[in-house]
């Protein structure tokens, strides 16, 4: 089975992505909400980018961001991946990509609908699937999903309340492809606690070798 890749959402200092990256991490996020008790400005994300290690990925987080913003903020910062995890439209997801990542909100109700749709978009190289809108960092019922996620033809990225203590059980339900944690792994709203990040990373491998 495929090693289950991990991002790390709402990095907003050099030491915390160091961290990440020290406890083997794929992939951070650069939040560029204001509203956000995470949020990063694109010129402090690019001093931290650059500072970087090989093959540690970028993701520039936005939230019905203009195209004027989400464009600025790709030259001053340009990272790997963007996310967008708003209620963007179709229109505005294709002229964000490519490598661009949807999230949506899991709702039983129109889950079949939107990963349709998303996935009709040639734009979207994977799909987000959040307990919550906006990150709140809520769990949903993971086996709700599973039907839709087994037929998904792109990479399924898992978020939503996930923890050291629970990340496992998530993989070994799902199987996505990657998953992403932020306030699972702080200490406070945007701060990260490195041991935790360490102990989340420590449990996807565990679960990947079970």
């Amino acid at each position: 089975m495929p090693r289950t890749r991990i991002k790390i959402c709402g990095i907003r200092d050099l030491d915390t992505a160091l961290a990440c990256a020290e406890a083997g991490a794929d992939a951070i996020g650069f939040v560029f909400v204001k509203a956000s008790p995470r949020a990063i400005t694109p010129d402090e994300a690019f001093d931290i980018q650059v500072s970087l290690p090989p093959f540690l990925s970028t993701v520039g987080l936005f939230k019905n961001a203009s195209l004027d913003f989400f464009c600025d903020a790709e030259e001053t910062c340009p990272t790997t991946m963007v996310q967008l995890h708003g209620d963007e439209s179709d229109q505005l997801i294709q002229q964000c990509g490519p490598n661009l990542i949807k999230a949506i909100t899991f709702d039983p109700a129109t889950i079949e609908k939107d990963l349709a749709r998303l996935s009709k978009i040639t734009e979207v190289d994977a799909i987000l699937i959040d307990g919550s809108a906006g990150g709140q960092g809520l769990t949903f019922d993971w086996n709700a999903l599973k039907p839709h996620a087994d037929t998904l033809e792109l990479p399924l990225i898992l978020s939503g309340g996930l923890t050291p203590a629970n990340v496992a059980d998530a993989i070994r339900t799902l199987r996505p492809y990657a998953v992403d944690v932020s306030s699972g792994v702080e200490s406070a709203p945007g701060i990260k606690d490195p041991a935790l990040i360490h102990a989340f990373c420590d449990a996807v491998r565990r679960a990947d070798g079970e």
